[in-house]
């Protein structure tokens, strides 16, 4: 499926440009005091954000740093209201209004807002998901739970995601419009640095919804945490973060640096390849490439398989490829029979077979069930089979330990 969306007469998806948004902040209480902008200069710096590329323009009036000094609902109020009413057919550029209020968010439509940007997910207020089914509105959801960005772990990520989606379905949204935030920062105090590594790494898992994904990654805590550098110095990583976003399947980046990003966000998006789809006669295939169980079992069930039916065929749809080393042919052999006989297949050196070598490299192949048998089968042999059966699972095993993936990263 390729993402093809019409957000607010934006052309927005797989075969488009990458879109910018830029950040128009009104919070003077913000991690990043040089992004702030003063009431009285809003119009020029929204004019050079669309001049330098910004097709997109997000206005805040609270800061999400959870540092931040607390402010009033009615200062955030006043502090959007105004902006929204002075931007609105002043600026070509599509506005969005960053706010977890209802109310808020329902006047700032009314002015002229194109979009809602809540980052609880619908979460905080209640009411968000109904004023954005009464105005028929396009909204960035950021994957949350109770609050903004407690989701901790890719696979939580996508959880909160599909819950979420499942919410506007039932409140009759065109959930094609919904942009996905996969919630990249440090929005409480348990999500460690880790987390958003891994969030990038995997970025592409979130293309299983197929919906626009946005990558809001502007300066934020990890890239600090990375370069040991504060928020005013963390432009050249944001830019590499946001080059790996776009290469991932970003289609919308939000950012306080539109110039800079767009150079980055050009070299990424000409590099990342199509995905190859081939449409005649009212047919279409599509080539997927998935590489997590749980994506498979959420396509599945997109399709009208049944819950049970993608739990048992999730394992089927991912494929893995092992190599095992130095270890004595007659093993070897053993391990390629015993694939053989689950539907895979291993490739061991030819001198192997007629036993003229006593040691050799397998390489394995199967899907994620095959080999997940492979090596429970291998666990009751002779020989150093169970050990090696162990190792197999042990190497599994750490595709999905964040801590051993990332930890050292830092």
């Amino acid at each position: 499926m390729v993402v093809d969306v019409d957000i607010c007469g934006l052309n927005v998806g797989d075969n488009q440009p990458v879109r910018l948004m830029g950040v128009l902040n009104l919070s003077h209480e913000s991690f990043y005091k040089g992004s702030v902008v003063r009431e009285d200069s809003l119009i020029d710096a929204a004019s050079a954000m669309v001049e330098e590329g910004a097709t997109v323009l997000d206005i805040g009036g609270r800061s999400t740093w959870p540092l931040a000094e607390p402010i009033s609902k009615e200062i955030e109020r006043d502090r959007l209201l105004p902006a929204i009413e002075a931007l609105s057919g002043n600026v070509d550029a599509v506005l969005s209004v960053d706010t977890v209020f209802a109310d808020i968010a329902d006047q700032c439509l009314d002015r002229g807002a194109d979009l809602v940007n809540d980052v609880s997910g619908f979460m905080a207020d209640e009411n968000m998901v109904d004023v954005v089914a009464d105005h028929a509105c396009p909204a960035v959801v950021m994957a949350s739970r109770k609050v903004p960005g407690d989701v901790l772990g890719m696979d939580a990520v996508m959880d909160s995601l599909e819950s979420i989606i499942e919410v506007c379905e039932g409140k009759g949204i065109d959930t094609d419009r919904l942009i996905l935030d996969p919630a990249i920062g440090k929005w409480v105090p348990e999500k460690d640095p880790i987390y958003d590594l891994e969030t990038f790494d995997r970025f592409e898992r979130l293309q299983t919804f197929g919906k626009p994904l946005l990558a809001a990654l502007s300066r934020k805590s990890f890239i600090g945490e990375v370069l040991n550098k504060p928020a005013a110095e963390r432009l050249y990583g944001s830019l590499a973060a946001t080059a790996i976003a776009v290469h991932k399947g970003a289609h919308i980046i939000r950012t306080h640096d539109v110039a800079a990003t767009t150079d980055a966000v050009r070299i990424a998006e000409a590099i990342r390849g199509r995905q190859p789809v081939v449409e005649e006669k009212g047919f279409e295939v599509s080539v997927l490439d998935i590489t997590n169980p749980n994506d498979a079992a959420h396509m599945m069930k997109n399709i009208g398989v049944t819950g049970t039916g993608s739990t048992i065929m999730k394992n089927k749809a991912v494929n893995r490829v092992l190599r095992i080393s130095n270890i004595t042919t007659t093993e070897a052999l053993i391990i390629k029979q015993e694939t053989l006989s689950r539907g895979g297949d291993a490739a061991l050196e030819r001198d192997a077979v007629s036993h003229e070598i006593e040691r050799t490299d397998v390489i394995v192949m199967g899907t994620l069930l095959q080999v997940t048998r492979l090596a429970d089968k291998l666990e009751c042999q002779a020989r150093n089979l169970p050990l090696i059966s162990k190792l197999i699972k042990d190497a599994l095993k750490q595709e999905s330990d964040v801590e051993y993936r990332y930890m050292k990263k830092i």
